[in-house]
């Protein structure tokens, strides 16, 4: 059946512009078929050419001599040492959140599961980081119960543990939640697999789940604003089976233990589109695919709709000639299909046949290497000097300083979020030495001394009040939080969530913040690994704080330096890294005790933000720290009171002694950067100091442990606070928002 031609309406719908159009029939020297207008949609779509982001990405610190796997591939890659290699990646799934909050967190997890295994590695670990709007409101929860529920309902039955994250609350997501997930895998260096089609006469291999109708355009409306209609999309979020998915796992490990495979790449976003030319373009090939060919759940599909199809667990794979009933005969071993769909051409040319019917056939060159890039305008918003002017004068000093603390640790952002990690099953293969609620969590690789550190971060209200330190703010503390644990940091893999591009606006915070990233990655050494940028996040004309989230991936030499907030003994005394300033700008205490959104966020010095971590790192590898935090949302109040209470079966108060040489409420609860408090021995107090010296690095005696009362002495402030009560409003604010007890 001939496929209708293509009219302005068409074209408009599937959001080219109409130089893209243009772009698109020189390429083929011809107008498009429908088909190919949906080819070209999806691949120029934001979500897959990164048209608009490109530019900035390329400024990005990408090597190190830890680096195997810079950006390009499906997931990033690291060496660890003894042979062993970390593959880890973040995606977001923010619009199909919020339309269909289960099934789009759920397909989330599956995505980025396949990117991981793709390369070949065993994915060990999820993490997530999560915004939404105040829970107040009925939808928000309502959003956030079944992003929750997708998380833990596909990752608990995939068998992947989901081991630590973040959860943040403004008023800016509640029409536009951010749903980014990481994972990590491991895999032996030697073994590692990459996205090519190579091999001219290879066969094509489709393995996984049948393809229907779900998610077809699911890349172009991840590419474009919301409206009020926005719900009317649910048939664009995929629908995914957890179950296929372990499956598809295991069937895909075996086949990298035979010599069968060639190349592979997950059928995420754009679905066999994507795969089928990315991989011929990193491959320097062509590809012919036969549609017919591809198994099916629904009947009457058409070319266009298996081309641009989402559905979930299915991957394309590049076999040796002659190896396919080595495929066949493992994937059926799994009760999944393996069917060889086309082959490797040499021509460049990705072409769909609908059995002798050819109904694509484009240049792979055309598709992704000559996508359209953009330089967009960018433009400092009139308004930007507006919210960072901050008179501190206007702002009243508390009347109980112990008030506000407790008004902070019921604050959803800083309050404990068990009733999240709790749904998670996150001990599974019993990798977890430090799980969710740290500063960051630690999984053991097994076979050796070593662990590997993971956290995610990322500040949206500091990126909204200056994006350039926002965008550095997010790598030193994701670095800080992994050092805290023990660790030393790598490299990062980054989830760039930003409103329309085409906005000056906008286009100005997302250089500002990657331009923060590169030089904190730099100073850090902390190369970018790869990624993921989520464009287009507004609804009516309002978007979402511009928020870059940093997944942070240290390395351990030996498990035994792990290291947790909480304090571990009385009578140890208590340290404080690095120096506080009168810094209230974008402060949680700020927005909270004041209703302010207002300032310049804290200073951010990178060369004393690495002195102040390899000074931590250098005393927990010599055995002096027993426990370290970092300081951050909330300030040194807040610090202080999750180290008395951050472990339920063992809460110890603190006596400190703050010298008050500023303004006492940012002493208590400003933001500086660059700070850590450490508990240890007084026998060592000697040995930090030294350390500290060597590194240029203040250390200020703060209290020591014990009792069952937090105390902060000031000159004319004090507060005074039983744990008990400590422990009742922190563990208790996020469940009684959602009405439990």
């Amino acid at each position: 059946m001939p496929e209708p031609p293509v009219t302005q309406e068409i074209i408009a719908a599937h959001q080219l512009t109409h130089e893209e159009y243009k772009r698109a029939s020189a390429i083929l020297g011809r107008e498009p078929t429908l088909t190919e207008l949906g080819i070209f949609s999806v691949m120029w779509s934001e979500h897959c050419s990164y048209k608009s982001s490109k530019v900035h990405l390329q400024t990005l610190p990408t090597s190190g001599p830890r680096v195997l796997q810079g950006p390009g591939e499906n997931a990033g890659v690291v060496d660890l040492g003894d042979g062993l290699a970390a593959v880890f990646k973040v995606e977001s799934h923010n619009h199909p959140s919020y339309i269909e909050p289960y099934q789009g967190a759920a397909t989330g997890v599956g995505g980025i599961i396949r990117d991981i295994f793709t390369m070949g590695a065993r994915p060990i670990a999820l993490l997530n980081s999560l915004r939404f709007g105040p829970l107040t409101e009925a939808r928000n929860r309502y959003v956030m119960s079944g992003v929750v529920g997708g998380i833990s309902g596909y990752g608990n039955a995939v068998g992947v543990p989901t081991v630590g994250g973040e959860v943040g609350f403004a008023e800016c997501y509640s029409h536009n939640p951010l749903v980014n997930v990481l994972c990590v895998g491991i895999a032996p260096i030697d073994k590692l697999f990459f996205a090519r089609a190579g091999g001219i006469g290879n066969p094509v291999i489709y393995v996984g789940a049948k393809t229907g109708r779900d998610g077809i355009h699911g890349a172009t409306m991840a590419s474009e604003t919301f409206d009020e209609k926005s719900e009317e999309r649910r048939p664009t979020v995929q629908v995914g089976d957890p179950f296929r998915e372990k499956l598809l796992i295991e069937a895909c490990l075996e086949l990298m233990r035979t010599d069968a495979l060639v190349g592979i790449q997950d059928m995420g976003a754009a679905g066999l589109t994507c795969s089928s030319c990315e991989m011929a373009s990193r491959g320097g090939t062509g590809v012919e695919i036969d549609i017919r060919l591809v198994p099916r759940r629904e009947e009457g599909m058409t070319p266009y709709e298996v081309m641009l199809s989402e559905s979930q667990e299915r991957m394309l794979l590049v076999a040796r000639q002659g190896a396919e009933a080595t495929v066949r005969e493992i994937f059926a071993g799994y009760d999944l299909d393996a069917v060889v769909v086309g082959r490797v051409t040499g021509d460049g040319v990705m072409r769909v046949r609908d059995g002798e019917r050819v109904v694509a056939e484009i240049p792979v060159k055309g598709l992704v290497a000559d996508a359209p890039v953009y330089q967009r305008p960018a433009v400092r918003p009139a308004w930007q000097d507006e919210v960072q002017h901050l008179d501190v004068d206007t702002i009243p000093l508390p009347r109980d300083y112990g008030e506000v603390l407790l008004q902070l640790l019921a604050s959803p952002a800083i309050a404990c979020k068990a009733m999240v990690w709790e749904r998670y099953d996150h001990m599974l293969f019993l990798n977890t030495v430090v799980g969710p609620g740290a500063d960051a969590v630690v999984l053991r690789l097994k076979g050796t001394d070593k662990g590997i550190a993971l956290a995610t971060d990322g500040n949206g209200r500091y990126t909204f009040l200056d994006p350039f330190t926002g965008g550095m703010i997010a790598v030193a503390e994701a670095a800080r939080n992994v050092v805290a644990s023990g660790a030393e940091p790598l490299a990062i893999t980054n989830c760039l969530n930003f409103g329309d591009p085409t906005r000056p606006e906008i286009m100005w915070q997302f250089a500002e913040a990657v331009r923060g990233m590169a030089a904190a990655c730099g100073a850090l050494q902390t190369p970018v690994t790869g990624g993921n940028v989520s464009l287009y996040n507004e609804t009516m004309g309002k978007a979402i704080f511009p928020t870059p989230i940093v997944g942070m991936l240290g390395v351990l030499d030996h498990i035994s330096h792990t290291t947790t907030p909480a304090w571990k003994e009385a009578g140890d005394m208590v340290v404080l890294l690095g120096e506080t300033r009168e810094e209230l700008g974008g402060s949680e205490y700020l927005k909270v005790c004041h209703g302010l959104v207002q300032g310049r966020p804290p200073a951010m010095d990178l060369d004393l933000e690495r002195r102040v971590q390899r000074c931590c790192l250098e005393a927990i590898r010599g055995g002096v720290v027993r426990s370290a935090h970092d300081c951050s949302d909330g300030g040194l109040a807040v610090a202080l009171a999750e180290g008395c209470i951050s472990d339920p079966e063992n809460q110890i108060g603190i006596d400190v002694s703050l010298p008050e040489t500023l303004r006492p409420d940012a002493l208590f609860f400003g933001e500086s950067q660059s700070r850590m408090i450490l508990s240890l021995r007084e026998a060592g107090l000697t040995r930090l100091q030294a350390i500290a010296d060597h590194h240029g690095v203040v250390v200020t005696p703060l209290g020591r442990t014990g009792g069952s009362r937090l105390i902060c002495r000031g000159r004319t402030v004090n507060i005074d606070i039983d744990l008990a009560e400590l422990d009742r409003v922190w563990r208790g604010s996020l469940p009684a928002s959602f009405g439990q007890e």
